[in-house]
């Protein structure tokens, strides 16, 4: 079967002039609505108007145009269905072969700071969706195009033999059905956030694929890079890459990680993140002051690793970035001379926010993990804790000194895997202690890395202490105040501990695992 005549009503009108004048060339009879027609007319394009078609008007503002038996037939009919062929012929009505729509720019819409519901609302399309479903339904004889990258293989297939391949339009109709999800998804999530329903019945999401990933966490795995729709800036899928090879699946996770963490402080602050972890953070008057600490945390991890700053990468820390490998730094800028220095290397990868990163954000927003056959959906943890919010239980009150590394580490352990330990001291970690299956093993891990720089530290832990030996092991390293949660049956015990050590502790009251 050959196209014979085509349906076209673009929002996005980007190639849709020389598209439609090469249909014309193949013969095919062009039918189109308002803006789409007025285009294609001013451009010497032979088209007719919708209600030639239907033989009723456009009305209502436009709202109603395509929606008529006129237009769906044609587009529904089985080609060769006698009773549906007699049908057609009795009704005088004509086939549909080629449908080309995409619809009101309702993402673009939403997406302006100032937008109106109402506005949203009158840009949710109706009849371009129906149109799209009911041609890509019918995908064994009709040809639906949604996307103008289409175009080309459209026309080529035409000229070789008259017609799309089934195996074509296989392929636009699974495009189709993908686009109108989306398009629903995105009114579903607008329209659930007005009416104040986060966790509804039924969770739809839609997300805009990025880059295909030469593999997942390891090289057997297929894996790709997705977007949100409206992705705020700031974040590693609106990134600017200055430089180096492409991002893989590991260092998408591991860059995140990073600036999540970097994202806690107001101050110049640097992150080190190996394997989704944390193993050097440095907070200081500068950012060279500020990765100074950062590396000194752990010389060892931070081979390799991702480096996230919240301030501009200048020379001086730049130079000191180029001492050793390190697999990508993520920073607001870079300065020309720090680009300089750091693109001698050919391979590490060089990620500007811009100053957007510097927006930690108060809202929560949720956050999606996968589990066999379903997914589990949170509130990201965004909760700060001030020094008001602490309760001295020991005799000793901590020193103005300790107060501030305990909010420091505390800002730190929250993005470090439970059971999580972190020593800090001089606003950075000097031992990070993750991912272990008890508390004391995590401490265990934390104190021996911190070594002599353990005397005098302050030991934070993202949960309640079950038992006095992680007080105990405190003791031991020479760490003099403890930062923890509270809340365990046994908090008596801890407390006697830390008073007969000397060791100021303090309750937060709240935990921050992290699995």
């Amino acid at each position: 079967m050959a196209i014979r005549r085509a349906l076209i009503s673009v929002s996005d009108k980007t190639g849709i002039v020389p598209f439609a004048e090469e249909l014309v060339k193949l013969g095919v009879h062009l039918i189109s609505t308002g803006g789409t027609k007025s285009l294609l007319e001013k451009s010497g394009v032979p088209v007719i108007g919708i209600s030639e078609v239907t033989g009723f008007p456009e009305i209502l503002d436009g709202r109603v145009k395509t929606l008529h038996p006129a237009v769906h037939s044609g587009l529904l009919a089985i080609r060769d269905s006698a009773e549906h062929q007699a049908q057609m012929k009795e009704l005088g009505l004509d086939y549909i072969d080629l449908v080309v729509v995409n619809l009101y720019p309702f993402q673009q819409t939403i997406a302006k700071p100032d937008v109106e519901y109402e506005d949203a609302i009158e840009n949710i399309d109706i009849g371009g969706p129906t149109m799209l479903r009911s041609a890509a339904k019918n995908h064994a004889f009709v040809t639906v195009v949604v996307d103008s990258a289409d175009y080309e293989t459209v026309i080529r297939e035409m000229k070789d033999g008259g017609d799309s391949t089934l195996e074509t339009r296989k392929r636009l109709a699974a495009k189709v059905f993908r686009h109108t999800a989306a398009y629903d998804a995105l009114i579903s999530d607008y329209l659930s956030k007005q009416t104040g329903e986060p966790l509804p019945e039924r969770y739809t999401v839609t997300y805009e694929k990025l880059q295909e990933l030469r593999y997942g966490e390891n090289p057997h795995q297929k894996a790709a890079f997705y977007r949100k729709p409206l992705a705020p800036k700031g974040n590693i899928t609106t990134a600017e890459q200055l430089h180096g090879k492409e991002l893989s699946y590991n260092n998408i996770n591991d860059a995140n990680a990073a600036l999540q963490i970097v994202k806690e402080f107001s101050e110049p602050a640097v992150v080190a993140v190996k394997h989704m972890n944390p193993c050097g953070v440095g907070i200081g008057g500068s950012i060279l002051e500020a990765y100074r600490k950062a590396y000194e945390s752990d010389p060892t991890s931070i081979f390799g690793g991702i480096v996230a700053a919240n301030r501009t990468i200048d020379k001086s820390t730049a130079e000191l970035l180029h001492e050793i490998f390190l697999e990508i730094v993520i920073a607001p800028d870079f300065t020309q001379e720090a680009l300089n220095i750091l693109q001698q290397k050919k391979n590490i990868r060089l990620l500007k926010l811009g100053e957007e990163m510097l927006q930690s954000g108060d809202q929560p927003e949720l956050l999606v993990t996968s589990v066999e056959g379903g997914m589990l959906i949170q509130e990201s943890d965004r909760l700060q804790v001030q020094e008001s919010d602490l309760k001295v239980v020991t005799k000793r009150q901590p020193t103005s000194e300790e107060l501030r590394q305990m909010l420091f580490g505390w800002k730190v352990v929250k993005h470090v895997k439970s059971n999580a330990i972190v020593l800090v001291k001089d606003s950075m970690t000097v031992g990070v202690g993750a991912g272990q299956m008890n508390r004391v093993g995590a401490a265990k891990i934390a104190a021996e890395q911190a070594g002599e720089k353990a005397k005098g530290a302050v030991l934070v832990s993202d949960a309640f202490f079950p038992m006095s030996d992680t007080v105990e092991l405190a003791a031991q390293a020479g760490i003099t105040a403890i930062i923890q949660p509270g809340g365990s049956i046994r908090d008596e015990d801890s407390i006697e501990a830390a008073n007969r050590h000397g060791i100021a502790m303090v309750f937060t009251g709240v935990r921050h695992f992290k699995h």
